[in-house]
């Protein structure tokens, strides 16, 4: 049976459960650390979260696409040279209260610390998961791939970055066979308090 293509595509709504359930995989070990939440209320947490998310010119996420199936997704921030921003004072926690709120408040609190401010000319990488049933299936590299050229075609951008825990060796390694390489090595104690991962790498690939 012939395989059929994979494609880099921009997020839709339409896309939201998928992705959702894709965060699911990918960090269910950090915020069920955090939240009594099970699987399905992660995923309608964050699927509720993409919803609500008013649209921001410093970031784009992307999704790989095959057969219509969302088999993987990549999110990137610029700092952008003017001033505006989105008004998060307005973002409507109020309607997650069917979470509970103290889980509503630990995950306000997690996904603020997971908000990495990138500098000028840098491309930074918040997150690129890919479906279990596809790694080592080249789709990661295809999103990784998507992201260098975008910094290509930016005369501003000069390089990618990303975060890395210090437990997740297998990425790092998988980074670093990329041209990442480690630039600052951080350690956090909040991180470890509400995670249970208190080492990161910070990693930069030089573009231009």
């Amino acid at each position: 049976m012939m395989r059929m293509p994979i494609t880099i595509e921009p997020m839709e709504p339409k896309y939201n459960p998928q992705v959702s359930r894709l965060y699911v995989h990918a960090f269910r070990g950090k915020f069920q650390t955090l939240t009594n939440m099970n699987d399905g209320d992660l995923a309608l947490f964050f699927e509720k979260l993409f919803a609500c998310t008013p649209i921001d010119p410093a970031s784009q996420r992307m999704v790989a696409l095959q057969d219509g199936e969302v088999i993987g997704t990549i999110s990137i921030k610029i700092k952008l040279e003017t001033n505006i921003k989105n008004k998060q004072s307005n973002f409507p926690w109020r309607s997650f209260k069917s979470f509970g709120k103290w889980n509503v408040f630990k995950m306000s609190i997690g996904l603020y610390l997971f908000d990495y401010k990138p500098k000028y000319g840098e491309c930074y990488i918040a997150d690129v998961v890919v479906h279990p049933d596809h790694r080592s299936k080249g789709v990661g590299k295809l999103l990784m791939q998507w992201a260098q050229d975008f910094v290509q075609g930016e005369p501003l951008l000069v390089r990618l970055s990303l975060h890395v825990s210090g437990k997740n060796q297998r990425a790092k390694d998988l980074y670093e066979k990329i041209s990442f390489r480690t630039h600052l090595q951080e350690n956090s104690f909040v991180w470890h308090f509400l995670f249970n991962e208190k080492e990161w790498y910070y990693m930069v690939k030089d573009i231009k």
